[in-house]
């Protein structure tokens, strides 16, 4: 099921147990040239950022006063997480943040978490369980280390995400990887099950809310947990192949594509040394760019005029 109608804008092209990658294509303009949908992608990730900002629990908006007001609510939300508010002023002064950046929390300002909430709503049929920046917003405090936390009603598998938008495709890999190391651990994941199981217990419109509880319960083996659970690891990142060729139709694109995506593929399983591997159900995410600044700049833009709407 489409919750965004993703599919009109970014083309799967591989679907595997193990790999997905994605890429936004080219139209036409005005002027009869090609011109590469960034504008189609940003209207699309603006059309998210209310469930992304409050989570699916929250339940739906129906009439134009209700929407205008919840995404008006939504950017503000969004820019009351400090990581948000400084990647704006950055990218919104003409500067941009760099791969190698200290702040790794900084990073996450940049809307890689978005993404990663599009793409598993819209290709792999989930729901979100709980929204960080929402929980974060009311409470002031993070409520877990994951990027994405969704569940899937019909396999009954939970599904725990990590996200990156770097300039270079195999830093985010390398970044993910390490990611996993991190967050894949006995204490790290029953710590943040047990924050995790508190708040679902105070949500409504979560579907077999005791089935969730029960399966992040300390009680439950590492075994049984990492059998239900899912790792999508998206990387977002810039590729050439959008300023070298203007048509995806094209066989050369396509070939060059697939070449890249697997090269990155192989890279991450060469480099992923996690002891628990065989183990981790992990589903690398590719999607390639034509330009990261651009995209985040963007989207900052959009969002901060939003957020000043609602204060008018």
């Amino acid at each position: 099921m489409e919750y965004f109608g993703a599919n009109k804008i970014i083309k799967q092209h591989i679907c595997q147990n193990n790999l997905c990658t994605y890429f936004v294509g080219f139209d036409l303009d005005d002027s009869g040239n090609s011109r590469y949908r960034i504008n189609d992608l940003i209207k699309l990730l603006i059309r998210v950022i209310p469930e992304f900002a409050f989570g699916h629990h929250m339940g739906q908006v129906t009439s134009n006063t209700e929407i205008v007001n919840t995404l008006c609510d939504a950017a503000k939300a969004v820019y009351s997480i400090d990581e948000f508010q400084k990647a704006r002023d950055i990218y919104l002064s003409g500067n941009s943040i760099d791969d190698s950046v200290a702040d790794k929390y900084l990073k996450r300002g940049e809307f890689g978490e978005l993404i990663l909430h599009l793409l598993l709503r819209d290709y792999k049929d989930t729901i979100p369980l709980i929204s960080k920046i929402y929980f974060r917003d009311s409470l002031g405090t993070a409520v877990h280390g994951f990027d994405a936390v969704h569940i899937q009603e019909s396999t009954k598998t939970l599904w725990l995400g990590e996200s990156k938008l770097y300039t270079d495709g195999k830093q985010g890999v390398s970044a993910l990887i390490n990611d996993i190391k991190e967050h894949f651990l006995f204490d790290y994941l029953n710590s943040e099950f047990a924050i995790v199981s508190r708040k679902i217990k105070t949500l409504d419109n979560i579907p077999e809310k005791d089935y969730w509880i029960d399966l992040l319960r300390e009680s439950t083996t590492m075994r049984e947990q990492l059998e239900n659970i899912n790792i999508p690891l998206l990387c977002t990142y810039e590729s050439p192949l959008f300023t070298k060729y203007s048509d995806d139709r094209m066989a050369a694109f396509i070939s060059e594509y697939e070449s890249e995506m697997l090269n990155l593929k192989q890279y991450f399983d060469t480099n992923n040394d996690h002891p628990l591997k065989s183990n981790l159900n992990i589903i690398l995410l590719l999607f390639p760019v034509q330009c990261k600044k651009e995209l985040v700049t963007r989207l900052h833009k959009n969002l901060s005029y939003i957020q000043s709407m609602g204060e008018l």
